[in-house]
C-alpha cells in the first residue's frame, strides 16, 4: 500500500498510537490534492464551456436550430436559477430555517475547535484511535460541514471565486482529513486549527440572535473576532511545526511545546515585545514569525487601540447630564462638527461680554473627533458633550431636554442634499415635541418652503418661544431692507456678528469704523434711581455720564400684563424699578455702570470709570426671577400722499417673515385703500390724519397710545407700493426688537 501503518505500543496511553511521517503526509496531502484538483477541474470546465459557446455562435446552423437551442438553454437556466435562489435564501439567513442553519454551522465549528483544543494536549506525533470518544463526534460534525459546503457550492454563481474563499479553504483543509481518518482508523491534529477562522462570523451570529444592536457593539465584536481568530490560527500553526520539526531534517530540531505556550508566543509577538522564554526553533516556525510580526504591527497598532477607544468613549460620553438647580443650560443637536461648534461657541458665549451663566450641552450622534474634543476641553466650563440621538427618548432624557431653556437644532449648510438635511431636522423636532411638548425648540432650516411643516406640529407654540431660522430668507431680507434703508444691513451685522479678523486701519475713517465694530447689543438691569424718569432723560444720563447708548427698555404694562420691548419710547413712558435696558456698548463691564449708578454719589461724576458700586445705598438690587419671551417685531409707520387722482394702492411684503405692525396714514379725503391678504402675523392700522398729526403720531411710539387712535383691519395683510400712484415715502421708522430671556 501507499500508506503503511505502523502501530507501536511503547508505553503510550490506551487509545494513542504514534503517527509516522507517511500518516501525517496522508492527512496533509488529502487537503492539498483536493484543493488543487478541484481548482483545476473548475478552471478547465470554464474554459471548455466558453469554447463550446464560441463554437456554437460562430457555427450558426440555422435560425430555427439556434432558437431551439436557446429555448432549451433558457428553460434549463430558469430551473437552475429558481433552485439557486432557494438555496441562497436559505444560506443568507433571511428565513427562520436559514438562521437556524447558519447558527448551527457556527456552533458545530466552535465544537470542532474545542475538540481540537482537547486533543492538542496529546503529543503531535501521536494519533488518536477510534477508542477516543471525540473522534466519532468530530466525524459527525465534519459530515454536516460537507453537506453545508455542497449547498454553498451549488448556490455560488462564480465557482472559482467560491473555491478560493476563506470559508471554503477552511472546509477543504479540514473535511478531507476526517474521511482519511475513517479509512486509517486513526486521527491526527493536522490542520484542524483552521476551524478558528470561523470565529470571524461571530458578529453575524450575534446580530441574528439580537444580542448586539448598537454600532459600537457590532464594531467591537468584529474587532474581537478578528483578533481571536488570528491568535488561535497562528498558535495552531506554531504548535504544529514546532512539535513536528522541519520535514527535511526529519524532525530532529523539534521541541515539545503546548498549545497554551504557542498562544503565549503569538501574543508576545503581536505586542512586539518578545520575552525570549518561549521561542521558535524550527526554520518554518521562525519564517512564520517573521511574516507574522509584520502583520502584528497592523493588528496591534490599529485594532487593539480601537477596541480600547470604544470602551473609553462609551464610558466617557454615555453618561447623563446632571441638572443643577438654578443653573441654565441649552441643548444643541443636529450638525455637530468642528466648524459648526466653533462658530456657535464664538457667537454664543461672547467671553469678552462678561460672565456666562448658561451651559451648553451638545447631543451628537457620533463620538467627537480629536479636534472636536480639543475644542470641548478649551470650553470645558461651559460645554458638555453627550453621545446620542435626538430621535431616541433615552438620549433626550440623558440630556434633560425637559429642563433645558431651549433646544437648538443646527443644520449643515454645506450638505449636498439640503432637502434631506431639512427633513432630518424636522424629524428631530417631531421627536422632541412628541416626548417633551413644552420644550422650546429653535430650528435652522436651509430651504424656506420647508417652514410650513413646522407650525403644523400639534405642540408647536410660537408664544412659548419656538422659532425657525432660515439664513437664506434672512439674506434676502437684508438685501431688501438695504434697498429701503441704505446701510441698515451693515449696521445690523456689525452689531450682532462678532468680527474676529484683525485689520490695522490707516486712515481716520477706518479707525472710527473698526472702532464701531467693537460695539454690540447688551442688556443690563437699570438702577432703581432711574425709576419714575422718562426714557429721554435716562438715555441722556447714560450717554453723558457713562458713555452708553440706551436704545430700548423692557416695558411691562400694568393694565394688560404685557411684557414687551419698546425702542426709543416717548417721554410719556416712565421707567419702573428693575427695568431691563438694551444698550449699544463694547462690553458688559461698561453697561454695568447703569446698574451701579447712584443719584446721590454720582450726580456730579462725568468720568465713566468712576461710576462704581457705592456704599451709601441700603437698597438691594435684585434680578427678577422667571422668563419673559419677547417676539421679534418690525413696525413701519408710512405716510404717503397721491400724485394723481384717486386713492393709493399700498402693498408691502415683509422681507424677514416676522411678526409686524404697519401703520398707514392717509391724507385727508383719500379713500379706496386696497389690501391683499398675504403675510401671516401682520396687522394693518389705517389712519386718517393730517401731516401734522402724522408727525405727532410718529413721535408717539408707545403701542398702547397707537392702538387708541387707529382702526385695526383684521387679518394678515401684505402691502406693496406703486410708484406711479404716489410719491416716495416721507417718513420711515424701523424698530427691531429682540427676545432676551430675563
Amino acid at each position: 500500500d501507499f500508506v503503511k501503518i505502523i502501530v507501536e505500543n511503547s508505553g503510550e496511553d490506551q487509545g494513542k498510537m504514534s503517527c509516522t511521517a507517511e500518516i501525517q503526509a496522508a492527512f496533509i496531502l488529502s487537503s492539498i490534492v483536493t484543493f488543487f484538483s478541484g481548482l483545476f477541474i473548475l478552471l478547465t470546465s470554464r474554459l471548455i464551456w466558453r469554447g463550446i459557446e464560441k463554437r456554437q455562435k460562430s457555427k450558426g446552423k440555422g435560425i430555427f436550430l439556434v432558437n431551439d437551442i436557446g429555448h432549451r438553454h433558457s428553460r434549463s437556466l430558469s430551473f437552475q436559477g429558481a433552485f439557486r435562489d432557494r438555496i441562497e435564501m436559505l444560506l443568507s439567513a433571511q428565513t427562520f430555517v436559514g438562521q437556524v442553519l447558519v447558527i448551527l454551522v457556527f456552533v458545530l465549528s466552535i465544537g470542532s475547535l474545542v475538540i481540537y483544543f482537547i486533543n492538542s494536549t496529546d503529543p503531535v506525533r501521536s494519533c488518536s484511535s477510534y477508542q477516543d470518544k471525540t473522534i466519532p463526534i468530530d466525524l459527525t460534525f465534519n459530515a454536516f460541514f460537507s453537506f453545508y459546503f455542497g449547498l454553498r457550492f451549488v448556490a455560488a454563481d462564480d465557482k472559482v471565486k467560491f473555491w478560493l474563499e476563506m470559508n471554503s479553504i477552511v472546509d477543504i483543509f479540514t473535511i478531507p482529513p476526517t474521511f482519511i481518518s475513517y479509512y486509517l482508523k486513526s486521527n491526527w491534529l493536522g490542520l484542524r486549527f483552521l476551524r478558528a477562522l470561523r470565529l470571524l462570523e461571530l458578529p453575524q451570529i450575534l446580530q441574528i440572535l439580537r444580542a448586539i444592536r448598537t454600532s459600537n457593539s457590532v464594531k467591537f465584536s468584529k474587532l474581537l473576532s478578528i483578533i481571536l481568530s488570528t491568535w488561535f490560527t497562528a498558535a495552531g500553526f506554531i504548535h504544529l511545526v514546532e512539535n513536528s520539526g522541519d520535514p527535511w531534517l526529519k524532525g530532529r530540531n523539534s521541541q515539545n511545546i503546548s498549545y497554551f505556550e504557542s498562544i503565549y508566543l503569538v501574543m508576545a509577538t503581536t505586542s512586539t515585545v518578545g520575552f525570549g522564554d518561549v521561542v521558535a526553533k524550527t526554520s518554518l516556525g521562525r519564517t512564520f514569525i517573521i511574516f507574522f510580526t509584520l502583520g502584528s504591527l497592523v493588528l496591534f497598532a490599529n485594532y487593539i487601540p480601537e477596541m480600547v477607544e470604544l470602551f473609553a468613549n462609551k464610558r466617557k460620553y454615555t453618561s447623563s447630564y446632571e441638572v443643577v438647580k438654578g443653573k441654565k443650560f441649552i441643548v444643541v443637536c443636529g450638525n455637530i462638527t468642528v466648524d459648526s461648534v466653533t462658530a456657535f461657541l464664538r457667537n454664543f458665549l461672547r467671553r469678552k461680554a462678561g460672565e456666562i451663566n448658561t451651559e451648553i450641552v451638545f447631543l451628537g450622534e457620533v463620538p467627537p473627533s480629536l479636534e472636536l474634543e480639543t475644542i470641548f476641553k478649551c470650553y470645558m466650563a461651559y460645554t458638555t458633550f453627550v453621545s446620542g440621538s435626538a430621535l431616541k427618548w433615552e438620549d433626550l432624557r440623558r440630556v434633560a431636554v425637559d429642563s433645558a431653556e431651549a433646544c437648538l437644532i443646527i443644520a449643515n449648510p454645506l450638505c449636498s442634499d439640503s432637502q434631506a438635511e431639512d427633513t432630518s431636522n424636522i424629524m428631530r423636532v417631531l421627536s422632541i415635541k412628541n416626548y417633551y411638548p413644552n420644550t422650546r425648540v429653535i430650528i435652522q432650516i436651509l430651504q424656506s418652503h420647508n417652514k410650513v411643516f413646522l407650525p403644523k406640529i400639534p405642540s408647536w407654540n410660537w408664544n412659548s418661544g419656538d422659532n425657525i431660522i432660515c439664513f437664506a430668507e434672512l439674506k434676502l431680507g437684508f438685501i431688501a431692507q438695504g434697498c429701503l434703508v441704505p446701510g441698515l444691513c451693515t449696521f445690523l451685522t456689525s452689531l450682532f456678528v462678532e468680527q474676529n479678523k484683525k485689520i490695522c486701519p490707516k486712515v481716520p475713517w477706518q479707525k472710527h469704523f473698526f472702532s464701531g465694530l467693537k460695539n454690540k447689543i447688551l442688556t443690563q438691569r437699570l438702577s432703581d434711581d432711574f425709576a419714575g424718569m422718562s426714557f429721554p432723560d435716562v438715555s441722556r444720563i447714560c450717554f453723558v455720564k457713562m458713555h452708553l447708548m440706551l436704545i430700548a427698555i423692557e416695558h411691562k404694562s400694568v393694565c394688560h400684563g404685557y411684557c414687551g420691548l419698546i425702542l426709543n419710547p416717548s417721554a410719556q413712558v416712565k421707567l419702573l424699578k428693575n427695568t431691563l435696558g438694551f444698550f449699544i456698548a463694547e462690553s458688559a463691564k461698561d453697561v454695568k455702570r447703569a446698574f451701579f449708578y447712584c443719584a446721590i454719589c454720582h450726580s456730579d461724576v462725568y468720568t465713566p470709570e468712576l461710576i462704581e458700586k457705592c456704599n451709601c445705598r441700603s437698597k438691594n438690587h435684585r434680578h427678577m426671577a422667571g422668563n419673559c419671551t419677547l417676539r421679534l417685531s418690525l413696525t413701519l409707520h408710512l405716510w404717503v400722499w397721491p400724485r394723481k387722482g384717486g386713492g393709493p394702492s399700498l402693498k408691502r411684503k415683509c422681507p424677514f417673515g416676522i411678526v409686524q405692525e404697519v401703520a398707514y396714514i392717509s391724507p385727508p379725503g383719500t379713500q379706496g385703500l386696497r389690501i391683499s391678504l398675504l403675510e401671516l402675523g401682520e396687522t394693518l392700522h389705517v389712519l386718517s390724519s393730517t401731516p401734522s398729526q402724522a408727525r405727532q403720531l410718529s413721535s408717539q411710539r408707545d403701542s398702547v397710545t397707537l392702538s387708541k387712535v387707529t382702526q385695526p383691519v383684521g387679518g394678515p395683510c401684505q402691502l406693496n407700493r406703486r410708484h406711479t400712484d404716489f410719491q416716495p415715502l416721507v417718513f420711515l421708522y424701523v424698530a427691531l426688537v429682540f427676545s432676551p430671556s430675563v
